[in-house]
């Protein structure tokens, strides 16, 4: 009997330790394949021949002439955007052709065989970002009769559907390059990405990233959702917290909304517009408004009825922490993405760092303070005493490992030098951009960036800076679940 009784305390004392493992671990989804450390050293480039060479991927797209649609429309009198551009038969996108040039084993050259070629549909991305220069572009690979055409570009898992980010505020090149792969090794998903060097109708623009878009695939790329238009069914979904779409039918009338929590707007982002039916969209809005009631209700943390039944807790928890640690003050208002998995869960997923540690905003982005607590879902969470002590002993067990001045300052300085003579060739084309006459507009003038070391100090001086302030404030956030606090809240 005493035997049996061992036993059975040790078998207990095991899934104690196995689930205590599964949450300060990070889900895995496979290694994760950071680029600049894994792809395979190329010699030098040799110039004596005059052709345009590069250790970096290549992709080039020919439009045929055509203008790429999507740029802003403004009204001439308040500056704001009116409308974007649609193509000369009034599409959101024009046909086009890419190739990829991605040698094994030897520099990429221009005039070399492509390794993937396709036609797609193309048109210019982004919000603000569309205001810019130098573009980004979402890319829809197609077949010759217009369907969908999955390829793996440049090591990634195959989709037709990719975003073209070009980095341009940020000078340092490499804020969503860092940030997502900060993100891919903690979370369960972010997005893949790959450097490369974007060739448009013949003319050189740039270092760009390629990366994925946030939606399902198939054979485990991306997230494991699907649908069936013909029985309505549906496994899984995608929401966008942002402006909205322009297709009503995917702009759903969600609690948060009704109640007027929230000046930003939820919308269905997969199912596709292909595969959405109104009846879809109808249960999709009544499955995420009952968590949103459930997480808004005054027994938001009860073990029958509260959010724990419906989050993957750990995936809101480590989207906060990315986040926090970046500045990322967008986060929880725009440019975020959730996800139901096919667990019955949902997760959130990042997305977009452009303004990430105090990228050129008008007015400095501080490091002394916490943006996200007060967010929409997150103002909630952080009433509930056990959520925040989870937040902060994630911080403590990530800042180990990852969020820390050493860890990105190493990391920071093998992507640049991986990077190499490309960011000189970037700045060939957008040197520019330092002039003084160009970006002398934040405020203070000595916050405006005149040299790539430049932007690197800055990215290097703000990372250190917030290192030491959440090191020395995270406990604070104790403060939000304070009895004080919420006391109205509890059941």
């Amino acid at each position: 009997m005493k035997y049996k009784i061992i036993g059975m305390s040790v078998t207990a004392l095991v899934l104690v330790m196995v689930l205590c493992i599964s949450f300060i671990m990070p889900e895995d989804n496979g290694k994760r394949y950071h680029q600049h450390i894994e792809a395979e050293e190329k010699a030098a480039c040799s110039h004596t021949d005059g052709k345009f060479c590069t250790h970096l991927p290549i992709i080039k797209i020919d439009t045929n002439g055509k203008t790429i649609p999507g740029e802003p429309i403004l009204d001439a009198s308040s500056g704001r955007t009116l409308q974007y551009t649609m193509s000369e038969t009034g599409e959101e996108t024009i046909l086009s052709k890419l190739s990829v040039i991605d040698n094994v084993g030897e520099n990429n050259h221009i005039e070399d065989a492509p390794s993937v070629s396709s036609d797609i549909r193309i048109r210019i991305r982004g919000n603000s970002s569309r205001h810019f220069e130098k573009k980004g572009y979402i890319i829809k690979m197609i077949t010759s009769g217009g369907l969908n055409n999955p390829q793996s570009l440049i090591g990634m898992d195959a989709h037709h559907e990719w975003a073209l980010h070009g980095p341009y505020l940020d000078k340092t090149l490499i804020r969503n390059y860092i940030c997502y792969n900060l993100a891919g090794d903690i979370m369960g998903y972010a997005p893949n990405v790959r450097f490369c060097e974007l060739i448009l109708n013949g003319e050189y623009r740039g270092l760009y990233l390629l990366t994925e878009t946030i939606t399902a695939g198939k054979m485990g790329a991306r997230l494991e959702l699907s649908v069936n238009k013909k029985d309505n069914s549906f496994s899984g979904y995608l929401l966008r917290l942002d402006r909205g779409s322009n297709t009503e039918l995917k702009n759903i009338n969600n609690f948060t909304s009704y109640t007027y929590k929230t000046d930003s707007k939820v919308n269905i982002v997969y199912p596709g517009n292909a595969n959405l039916t109104p009846f879809i969209a109808s249960e999709i809005c009544e499955d995420f408004s009952d968590f949103e009631k459930a997480l808004y209700s005054y027994d938001y943390d009860s073990e029958d009825f509260g959010y724990e039944n419906y989050i993957d807790v750990n995936s809101f928890i480590d989207y906060f922490l990315i986040n926090e640690f970046a500045s990322n003050y967008d986060a929880g208002s725009k440019s975020t993405y959730m996800y139901k998995g096919i667990d019955g869960k949902f997760h959130m997923c990042v997305w977009d760092f452009n303004n990430a540690f105090d990228n050129y905003q008008e007015n400095e982005t501080s490091y002394r303070v916490f943006y996200l607590q007060d967010g929409l879902w997150y103002d909630m969470l952080f009433k509930d005493e056990e959520f925040v002590e989870k937040v902060i002993s994630r911080y403590y067990e990530l800042e180990k490992q990852y969020l820390n001045e050493e860890y990105m300052n190493s990391y920071i300085d093998s992507v640049i030098e991986y990077l190499g003579p490309a960011i000189d060739r970037n700045f060939e084309k957008w040197g520019h951009t330092f002039l003084p006459e160009w970006d002398d507009r934040l405020y203070d003038y000595q916050r405006n960036i005149h040299s790539y070391d430049e932007a690197v100090s800055q990215l290097k001086d703000y990372i250190k800076n917030r290192c030491e302030w959440m090191n020395e404030n995270i406990d604070s956030l104790r403060q939000y679940s304070a009895e004080s606090k919420v006391k109205n809240y509890n059941y």
